[in-house]
């Protein structure tokens, strides 16, 4: 048998349940936090990610997210993609460094997907929460040259004593702070305008529709005083990510519903003019 096709033997060897611990072990270089950046240059520009909004309602939390990156006053993207679903049951958007977030964001699926398996069963959603602020103090010293990614985190909470409650959100600092939010927030460059719009809005026990309907008012209404978040695009038929989890798992709406939902927004506020 030619065992020199074999992979190395930490490969097989039972470890712990934390891939990232796993990777700190064996191969550091490949974590974001672990890299090494030019102490004597300027962080060239790169592709900033915003806006993002969570709101909680009676069966779980809606995330959504704009798709527009900017690198200065350029568009990077228009179509980025900046809301995924963490696992089964809760869902992470970035904003921040778009490379390094997109990074954390895989990084942090696996973690996830590899304690399940290792452990036989998920993290409760706080250990996840908890899990995610680890990764963003490892990025701390990337951030304090420029190269920052602020996450927020979102999921339904299996161990809810109260149903109605179960949909949590978590925001973070810039050094791994993590705070749980009541019933919406907002992170990105037009977070202060989306979460003004859902302020007015937001009551308890919304609807599913009711909670939709309101985050993309929010992402429609960042964009009007916002550069670096996009509002729909009619033309290339580019609309918001938006997500939901719930009891049932983590669900993306298609774009098809989400175009028609904005579409009827931009009738709407057409009309008041």
């Amino acid at each position: 048998m030619d065992h020199s096709r074999r992979p190395p033997a930490f490969f097989t060897t039972p470890g712990t349940s934390s891939f990232v611990e796993y990777l700190t072990a064996h191969s550091p270089e490949l974590l974001p936090g672990r890299r090494s950046l030019p102490a004597d240059r300027a962080v060239p520009a790169v592709p900033h990610a915003t806006t993002i909004v969570a709101m909680a309602y009676a069966d779980g939390v809606v995330m959504a997210g704009d798709r527009r990156a900017t690198m200065g006053n350029l568009i990077a993207s228009r179509d980025i993609e900046k809301v995924h679903p963490a696992d089964a049951y809760s869902l992470i958007g970035i904003a921040g460094t778009a490379g390094v977030g997109i990074e954390l964001i895989r990084l942090f699926q696996v973690e996830l997907e590899h304690y399940e398996k290792i452990e036989g069963t998920m993290l409760s959603l706080d250990g996840k929460a908890n899990r995610l602020a680890a990764f963003i103090r490892g990025n701390l010293a990337a951030a304090m040259q420029g190269l920052a990614v602020i996450p927020i985190y979102a999921g339904y909470d299996l161990d809810a004593s109260d149903p109605a409650r179960a949909g949590r959100i978590f925001s973070f600092d810039v050094a791994g702070g993590l705070y749980e939010e009541s019933d919406y927030d907002g992170i990105g460059s037009g977070s202060i305008f989306a979460k003004a719009a859902l302020k007015k809005r937001f009551r308890p026990r919304l609807s599913r529709d009711e909670a939709v309907r309101f985050v993309i008012e929010s992402l429609f209404d960042a964009a009007d005083d916002d550069t670096a978040t996009g509002g729909p695009d009619l033309v290339r038929r580019i609309f918001p990510v938006v997500m939901t989890a719930t009891a049932e798992g983590t669900v993306r709406m298609s774009d098809a519903d989400v175009s028609a939902l904005t579409q009827a927004l931009v009738q709407e506020r057409s009309n008041q003019l």
